[in-house]
């Protein structure tokens, strides 16, 4: 309770700075930002449909960090995650059962982004590339295969404008109300995120990837190679951040542009470490950047700053999170 109130206690110190930086008045911009994110139903679906991708990329994130794969490819995987889907959805359109085109375009989403990520892992088990070049070079290999996609092989027939065909609504994610933008993938996240703390906590195949990410050396002394168990990892990670793509695709848009991406997978890097690469701990994360998403557009009446004061708090709170443990650990070895 003393550490959950610790961290409330900072946030909050981050969000003050953050609007001090941007010339904020602290008291209205705080005001603005609660109804941005809790004013209204509106605001409260925005908040959490803000936080489902950011929660799904995260979890992925979470669960590569932990196995010590530090996957930082997150929006390359998000991206092939939904142009898969969007390439099934093509595939389907005209013929597709509602239910079954779903769950098609959602699994294809799992198995993009799992892809994409079994390429960096490859390279990096087999020939020794560094991981966090590879994936950070494959973001932008994907980035560049979503313009390629909607401006070509998956562009609306008669559509001048880059985009993809319009999934039909019966194929979209169920929606509870149609005057929000909740939608079924907020389920979908939660209990995947469930699912990853049972997995990491619970079984034999978690301890082992938390092991192998605390000490390879361990492992590999108890004749579990660390490699495949790496490996594994990242597909865990790929498929997650592959789903959120194909959840947002299905969820919100309905089709993918060139500017699909609202780099929800180089978000879910701080989001995760924010949430201590703990599933509980990202999904609240999740959920307090998904808000602050949804919140600064009330800024805007201060200036065209408001869009990016997400960025700036997040930036924040991961200083203030390497500086607390810098500081911890530091007190660890003055008190031995």
């Amino acid at each position: 309770m003393k550490v959950a109130g610790l961290a409330i206690l900072g946030l909050f110190g981050i969000l003050v700075v953050g609007l001090l930086l941007g010339g904020v008045p602290v008291v209205d911009g705080l005001r603005l930002l609660f109804q941005g994110a809790f004013g209204d139903r509106f605001a409260i679906s925005q908040s959490l449909v803000r936080a489902t991708p950011l929660l799904l990329a995260g979890l992925g994130v979470a669960v590569a960090w932990k196995a010590g794969v530090f996957n930082i490819g997150g929006e390359g995987q998000l991206v092939i995650g939904a142009l898969a889907g969007a390439t099934i959805a093509k595939a389907l359109h005209g013929f597709g059962i509602a239910p079954l085109a779903t769950i098609s375009i959602l699994l294809a989403s799992v198995v993009g982004g799992a892809g994409w990520a079994a390429v960096a892992a490859w390279l990096s088990i087999k020939r020794g590339v560094n991981l966090v070049i590879s994936t950070i070079l494959l973001n932008f290999i994907g980035l560049q295969l979503l313009v390629y996609g909607v401006d070509g092989p998956l562009r609306r027939a008669g559509q001048s404008a880059p985009m993809t065909e319009q999934v039909p609504d019966a194929w979209m994610l169920w929606r509870p109300s149609r005057q929000t933008d909740v939608h079924f993938g907020v389920v979908i996240a939660l209990l995947l995120c469930i699912a990853v703390g049972y997995f990491l906590f619970r079984t034999r195949k978690g301890y082992l990837m938390r092991a192998t990410g605390a000490n390879p050396q361990f492992v590999r002394a108890n004749r579990y190679p660390p490699e495949p168990i790496q490996f594994q990892a990242m597909l865990i990670s790929g498929a997650l951040c592959g789903l959120a793509g194909g959840v947002q695709y299905l969820g919100i848009n309905g089709q993918l542009t060139a500017s699909f991406s609202q780099q929800y997978g180089f978000l879910a890097i701080p989001v995760a470490l924010v949430g201590g690469l703990h599933p509980a701990g990202v999904a609240a994360s999740s959920f307090f950047f998904g808000a602050l998403f949804a919140g600064t557009s009330n800024l805007s009446r201060f200036g065209g700053g408001g869009s990016y004061f997400v960025y700036v708090v997040q930036g924040l709170a991961v200083l203030g999170l390497l500086g607390y443990q810098f500081l911890r650990e530091r007190n660890e070895v003055t008190n031995q």
